[in-house]
């Protein structure tokens, strides 16, 4: 299959009904796949009420047909004909957030596929605030189902240069809007109980939603791993590089001293850090993601990071931990994924 390419430049294009935009639309209406960008990480977009499109998603990836995904709209009508049930504390977290990067699992109803939902009773459902993605939406006139358009298992995509190393021939269209924004995927909430439940820590974090609806709580798989996530993108090993990753926590010294064991013992090391600590380490690649006091900044640049470590031979990847609030869980929840949950403490 030929991969077509199509680059919208939104600071020279002033229309918003892009041409190539249509064409894309055009092709999501016969159940093919497009990657597309959204403020989070690229999206794998087809249509979400089609069993042959949908299934063209998990093939594509090569992602477990047991693993939800979630369904893109582009306004609260189509929420409406998708779900059912909605609480009061969710209508107030989407008008404060929506547009934006945040998904809610709600009852389902109406013609969804199984396929996107897994089998289940719930569906996953967020509006993207990006252009580009909400143009597709409407042009096509269907709710997309829209994992990150990468291979299973490897780091999300922020460009489409990501999206075509990864899927080049197994799908039919990447339209290129440039480098995404937050960098990580969308928080998750369970908004079937009385009280919101974070399945999935996000671009919207715990503490803002906190503000608007009051204390929320923790998937119990976000704190065990032994409970099975009942978030879409969480049941599975994820976002890692080729390179064995390993977090460590403890100070620099403790950091370069694992790193000079390693390379004595013949290993190249590549080191995961910030730019505030990046001139501490000595190894064979150093890649300085973001800032420790701009932990947004981190969220950004992460998976573009991981990426660049498979451009070089290495043996092991040591990276620094990060704390736990704010955008810093979902850093630490993507990177502890990654790492397959290998950590190292100086005790």
């Amino acid at each position: 299959m030929e991969t077509i390419c199509w680059t919208v430049d939104m600071n020279k294009d002033l229309s918003r009904s892009y041409p190539q935009i249509t064409q894309a639309a055009n092709l999501l209406k016969q159940n093919e796949v497009v990657a597309f960008p959204t403020e989070t990480v690229y999206g794998l977009g087809a249509n979400a009420l089609s069993d042959e499109a949908v299934g063209k998603i998990y093939q594509a990836k090569g992602r477990p047909s047991d693993n939800p995904l979630i369904v893109h709209i582009s306004s609260l009508e189509q929420l409406k004909e998708l779900s059912k049930d909605i609480p009061l504390y969710a209508q107030k977290l989407m008008n404060v957030f929506w547009p934006g990067p945040i998904t809610f699992v709600f009852f389902k109803k109406g013609r969804l596929s199984n396929k996107v939902t897994a089998g289940l009773e719930t569906v996953a459902v967020r509006m993207p605030d990006h252009p580009l993605a909400l143009e597709l939406i409407k042009q096509s006139n269907l709710p997309l189902a829209a994992p990150s358009a990468n291979l299973s298992g490897k780091p999300s995509p922020t460009a489409a240069d990501h999206v075509f190393e990864d899927l080049q021939g197994k799908i039919a269209g990447i339209v290129d809007g440039g480098r995404t924004g937050v960098g990580v995927e969308s928080t998750v909430l369970d908004c079937t109980g009385e009280v919101p439940i974070i399945l999935r820590p996000g671009g919207i974090t715990k503490e803002q939603i906190e503000e608007v609806v009051g204390a929320v709580e923790a998937d119990q798989a976000l704190i065990n791993e032994a409970f099975t996530p009942k978030s879409p993108g969480m049941k599975y090993a994820h976002y890692s590089p080729e390179a064995p990753l390993t977090i460590i926590e403890g100070d620099t010294i403790f950091f370069q001293k694992l790193i000079d064991e390693a390379r004595l013992n013949g290993k190249r090391v590549g080191v995961l850090t910030t730019e505030e600590q990046k001139h501490f380490y000595k190894a064979d690649l150093i890649i300085a993601c973001g800032s420790r006091s701009q932990l947004d900044t981190v969220a950004q640049q992460l998976y573009d990071a991981l990426r660049k470590f498979n451009e070089q031979q290495l043996d092991c990847i040591y990276s620094e931990s990060f704390p736990s609030e704010g955008m810093g869980q979902a850093v630490m929840n993507r990177l502890l994924k990654a790492a397959g949950h290998r950590v190292i403490s100086q005790g």
